[in-house]
């Protein structure tokens, strides 16, 4: 989630020489370099000005003897950015070298939506959600969805789908260029599922943005996906979710976690008010 505090990063000097030689290999040498503010999926994540322009870059190193988290999560966005190209900035590159993989980016020069109740990005927002599950799902694209609430309910079979999901489609994933344009980047956990389950991990980014749970859920009901998915299965995911965020935020202390926790208990209570 990129709305996450950022995890302690390499600075782009640290990284081995090999890796910045191969770098500069398909950008030309690096002037400045501005770290991302968010985000923390990569062991760098930066906009490099190059004497060949600005291009963004994320590099995790691998573990001793395997990919570690970090690595598997540029590789699937790696794998699936060839179908999406018209949704999120286009990757220019990849080099692996020694211990190192990095990605190479469009640099995409934007806000972050604007989420809240009346904003014309919600506009923009619908389009761009129903053009990713309207995008092909590679079979690159191995995360299922309903794996994430295995140790939250029992049967996980309702989520399951074949749909192309982003899974984080926060305010700060979803880029509005100057020209109106919209980008959607970081994805990390991109996953095949349930096209509904993406409306339902968007609701707390609604509530947050100043959504009450009425209004966020009049908002996703203008997807066929939600509004024909039975009540009961929207219960049992809302319930999931929430104790799965509940239970993150008695393990750590971070103030994002409990805001999450926050976020999505309230859209269980709601969905237990309209129950009983």
């Amino acid at each position: 989630m990129s709305e996450k505090e950022p995890r302690v990063r390499t600075d782009w000097s640290d990284l081995p020489e090999d890796l910045r030689t191969e770098i500069e290999a398909h950008t030309g040498p690096v002037v400045d370099v501005e770290p991302a503010p968010t985000g923390n999926h990569a062991d760098i994540a930066s906009t490099l000005y190059t004497t060949g322009g600005p291009v963004f870059v994320k590099a995790a190193r691998k573990l001793a003897d395997r990919d570690g988290p970090e690595v598997k999560s540029l590789r699937r966005e790696a794998s699936v950015n060839p179908v999406v190209t018209e949704l999120a900035p286009r990757l220019r590159w990849q080099v692996e070298a020694g211990e190192w993989l990095a990605l190479g980016f469009d640099h995409v020069q934007g806000r972050p939506a604007d989420f809240s109740p009346g904003s014309p990005d919600l506009d923009v927002l619908a389009k761009t959600i129903q053009a990713i599950h309207n995008a092909p799902c590679p079979d690159a694209v191995r995360l299922v969805v309903e794996r994430r609430w295995q140790k939250h309910t029992a049967d996980v079979a309702f989520l399951a789908g074949h749909t192309l999901l982003h899974t984080d489609l926060n305010q700060d994933n979803f880029i509005i260029t100057s020209d109106g344009r919209a980008y959607v980047v970081d994805w990390a956990f991109v996953s095949r599922g349930a096209a509904w389950v993406e409306l339902g991990l968007l609701i707390p980014w609604l509530l947050k943005a100043g959504h009450s749970p009425n209004e966020a859920e009049a908002w996703v009901s203008q997807f066929p996906s939600w509004e024909q998915t039975a009540a009961a299965d929207i219960d049992t995911f809302a319930a999931a979710f929430a104790m799965q965020w509940r239970k993150a935020s008695q393990m750590r202390e971070d103030p994002w976690v409990h805001l999450h926790a926050d976020l999505t208990g309230r859209w269980d209570d709601h969905r237990r008010q309209l129950a009983t």
